[in-house]
C-alpha cells in the first residue's frame, strides 16, 4: 500500500514539474513576437524625425525615433509611444503619422529584441527599457521635461501603466489593454493552472495609485484582449479618468476607428491642458 501511495505521489510530482515547463513555455513563446526588418520610416510619410540610439540602466542600447512637431517643438508635449508585443517601430508609421497630426512631438522607441534594439525581449527588460526611453527625453534640452505623457498599446499599455507608477507623467493613455497576465490567461488558456505562471504584467495592481489623468480606449469587437478586461482597467482606476469606446478589431480598431481616436484623445488632452 505505502509503494502505491508513493508511486501515486512520483506521478504527480512528475506530472506537475511537466505542466510547469509546458506553462513557462506557452509564456515564452506568446509574449513577444520581435521582428528586426525595419520595412518603412516616418520619412516614406513626409515626416522629418530623428533616428536615435540610446542605453538603458542595464546597458542595452535601443533605438527610437523622435518626430517633431514644427511649430515650436520645445514647448510643445511629448507623446511616449508604447507599442505591442509584435513587429517593431515600422508597423506603427501609420499611428505616429495621426498623432503627428495633434500638434505634439511623438518619440517611438522599440525594446530589446524589436527592430534594431539590441538584446533580447523580457517582461523586465521592456520595464527597463519603457523607464529609460522616459529618461532619455528628461535629459534633453529641446524637450519640455513636464510636458510628457505616455500612449500604451496592448501590451505596450502595460509598459505604460508601469511607467506611470514610476516616472512623473503628465497623463497616461491605454489602449486596448488588460488587468493582468493570469487574466488574459483565463482567456487564452483557461486549463492552465495560474498560480504557476511567471509573467504578471500586472496593470491592475499598479493602476490604482496613478493620480494623473487617464484614458483608456478600447473596442467591444476585440476578440484578442476583452473588453470587459479594459473596462475592468478602467474601474479599477482612481479620478481622474475618461473611458473612450472604439470599434473594430484589436489590429484594426484604429485604423477603422481613427477619427474617434484622435477626436477623443485630443479632447483629453485639452480638457486636462495637456497638449
Amino acid at each position: 500500500m505505502a509503494e502505491s501511495v508513493l508511486k501515486i505521489l512520483l506521478g504527480f510530482f512528475i506530472a506537475c514539474i511537466f505542466l510547469g515547463v509546458y506553462v513557462r513555455h506557452l509564456e515564452t513563446v506568446n509574449l513577444f513576437h520581435p521582428s528586426r526588418d525595419v520595412t518603412v520610416t516616418p520619412k516614406e510619410a513626409g515626416m522629418d524625425f530623428e533616428d536615435i540610439y540610446f542605453s538603458t540602466e542595464d546597458h542595452v542600447r535601443l533605438n527610437g525615433w523622435l518626430v517633431k512637431t514644427p511649430v515650436h517643438p520645445e514647448q510643445a508635449a511629448t507623446l511616449l509611444f508604447c507599442h505591442g508585443n509584435a513587429g517593431n517601430n515600422s508597423y506603427r508609421v501609420e499611428k505616429i503619422a495621426a498623432f503627428h497630426e495633434l500638434g505634439v512631438n511623438v518619440f517611438i522607441f522599440d525594446y530589446r529584441g524589436f527592430g534594431k534594439s539590441q538584446g533580447r525581449p523580457s517582461e523586465k527588460g521592456m520595464y527597463t527599457d519603457t523607464v529609460s526611453a522616459y529618461d532619455y527625453l528628461q535629459g534633453r534640452k529641446d524637450i519640455a521635461k513636464e510636458r510628457i505623457f505616455v500612449y500604451g498599446a496592448s501590451m505596450g499599455g502595460v509598459a505604460a501603466v508601469d511607467l506611470a507608477s514610476r516616472r512623473p507623467v503628465t497623463a497616461l493613455i491605454a489602449d486596448s489593454t488588460f488587468t493582468s497576465a493570469k487574466d488574459m490567461a483565463r482567456v487564452i488558456a483557461p486549463f492552465v493552472p495560474t498560480f504557476i505562471m511567471k509573467t504578471r504584467l500586472d496593470n491592475a495592481q499598479k493602476i490604482t495609485g496613478i493620480k494623473v489623468p487617464k484614458l483608456f480606449i478600447h473596442s467591444p469587437d476585440d476578440a484578442t484582449v476583452p473588453f470587459y478586461l479594459g473596462k475592468k482597467l478602467f474601474e479599477m482606476a482612481s479620478e481622474p479618468k475618461e473611458f473612450l469606446k472604439t470599434s473594430g478589431s484589436h489590429g484594426e480598431g484604429f485604423s477603422l476607428s481613427k477619427d474617434i481616436s484622435l477626436k477623443g484623445i485630443k479632447d483629453f488632452l485639452d480638457k486636462y491642458h495637456l497638449r
